[in-house]
């Protein structure tokens, strides 16, 4: 239901927080959902390659190129594809949208209901109980922007496409954040292929590619969207690297090598989920994105227990809607999660 705080003074401290600030160098990180510590061999090979023409500005063909890429990569047109330094920043544009009612549905990523009550837009929570599902979700009908993770982060949750399109409304924009939809294998529930006048979908390269030092990403939507958001913007905003990785990505090479890892980590999570369980760890399922929202007796507690062995552990409450009974843990391979059971089994619940 509709949070009535949502005009009172709110905590930016905890929205601004996020795994990375827990996983300190040497770490086991479960904490930050990136895929590995850095991009595959072949793309770093192709990012290297460029490193010479480092001395000259952007170009506008390759940033042509790279729009063109991610446009055959979802069926869309070039002018349909808006590139970002990271999803972040794209968030960020939310406010030149110029929403009179901004609604969005927790526990989900905080930097969208930030960057908007920054900008000074009224924000709304609508907050989802368990299992944080869209059934039976009220969004208030003069909100003329909705925000929606999909998968959700911290939840998991993978909600269905008919529930989000249901979202829509006359004169109202819906954003869906599908930052995790590459690591869902078939991408399956994804906005991304289809073309409406009232959704934008953004779209993070960052975790699946490892390329979170190098801010890559975009967004989906109608050329008028887009074009609003886009105003304002510094010229060259994405660099040539960033350029260039983006149409790497989205090539279907890679297309097909992320729908392999996305196979990778669900075989992993599905692994990984009943061993939690029997250390008596409350996991939330069903679970469809590269993270596991769990719950224990003392958060807070284990969440520094973990740090003194040297693993990190993403805090829970920082997400609306969600108390200080609940962290957030990456999906990670066996030998990880080997020595995550270990230090639990240690420590104790």
């Amino acid at each position: 239901m509709p949070d009535d705080t949502e005009y009172q003074d709110f905590d930016a401290a905890g929205l601004r927080h996020h795994g990375d600030v827990d996983a300190l160098p040497g770490m086991v990180d479960f904490a930050v959902n990136v895929q590995g510590s850095a991009p595959p061999e072949w793309l770093r090979e192709r990012l290297a390659a460029r490193l010479g023409e480092l001395g000259r500005y952007p170009s506008a063909s390759d940033e042509w190129a790279a729009r063109v890429a991610v446009a055959a990569r979802h069926g869309r047109s070039a002018d349909e594809v808006l590139l970002l330094a990271g999803v972040a920043e794209g968030f960020a544009m939310l406010p030149r949208l110029g929403s009179r009612l901004a609604a969005v549905i927790h526990p989900s990523f905080t930097e969208p209901e930030l960057a908007l009550r920054e900008g000074g837009v009224p924000v709304t929570r609508v907050v989802l109980a368990a299992p944080y599902t869209l059934a039976g979700v009220v969004v208030p009908e003069d909100a003329d922007l909705v925000v929606v993770g999909n998968p959700t982060n911290p939840t998991s949750v993978l909600h269905a496409a008919e529930d989000l399109r249901a979202l829509r409304r006359p004169g109202r924009i819906v954003v869906v954040d599908e930052a995790f939809a590459d690591a869902v294998p078939g991408e399956s529930e994804s906005l991304a292929g289809e073309s409406y006048p009232d959704v934008l979908v953004f779209r993070s390269l960052t975790k699946t590619w490892a390329l979170a030092g190098l801010r890559c990403g975009y967004v989906l939507g109608a050329p008028e969207l887009l074009a609003r958001l886009n105003q304002g913007r510094a010229h060259w905003p994405l660099g040539t690297l960033q350029l260039e990785a983006i149409a790497a990505v989205s090539e279907p090479a890679a297309v097909a090598d992320a729908r392999r890892k996305a196979e990778r980590i669900s075989v992993d999570r599905a692994a990984m989920i009943p061993r939690l369980r029997a250390l008596g760890i409350e996991v939330h399922e069903p679970a469809h994105g590269p993270f596991l929202l769990i719950r224990v007796p003392d958060a807070e507690l284990l969440r520094k227990q973990l740090a003194d062995k040297g693993i990190a552990v993403r805090r829970g409450d920082t997400f609306p809607g969600l108390d200080t009974g609940y962290l957030r843990l990456a999906v990670r391979p066996a030998a990880e999660v080997d020595v995550l059971v270990a230090a639990v089994r240690d420590v104790g619940l």
